[in-house]
């Protein structure tokens, strides 16, 4: 398994905004792909005073699952321009870790 892992930060005005787009479109969207060997997405937020930083890792089987919802160039941050609209800055680029191990509590 590999996650993909990304950051975006906004504004403390536009944090909640842009959570309710990543979780009414973006998220669902992505989910209405139907990627064969997506396995789904964790999205995490963190208050850092006069920014919001936000995480999302995405699961995946391989490399190839990847491509197919990013395209060739698999490692180029995949963001919208409604979230591009919100965001203050992002990561330009995606970082792939191989996963070596998952427990479940």
């Amino acid at each position: 398994m590999i996650s993909r892992v990304w950051h975006g930060w906004t504004t403390q005005a536009n944090a909640d905004p842009y959570e309710s787009l990543l979780k009414s479109e973006i998220l669902e969207g992505i989910q209405r792909r139907q990627i064969a060997g997506y396995r789904g997405i964790h999205l995490l937020r963190r208050n850092l005073g006069d920014e919001v930083e936000f995480i999302t890792i995405m699961w995946f089987d391989s490399v190839e699952a990847i491509r197919t919802f990013a395209g060739e160039d698999y490692e180029l941050a995949v963001v919208p321009p409604k979230a591009r609209a919100l965001l203050s800055r992002f990561d330009a680029r995606s970082q792939h870790y191989e996963v070596k191990v998952e427990t479940k509590a």
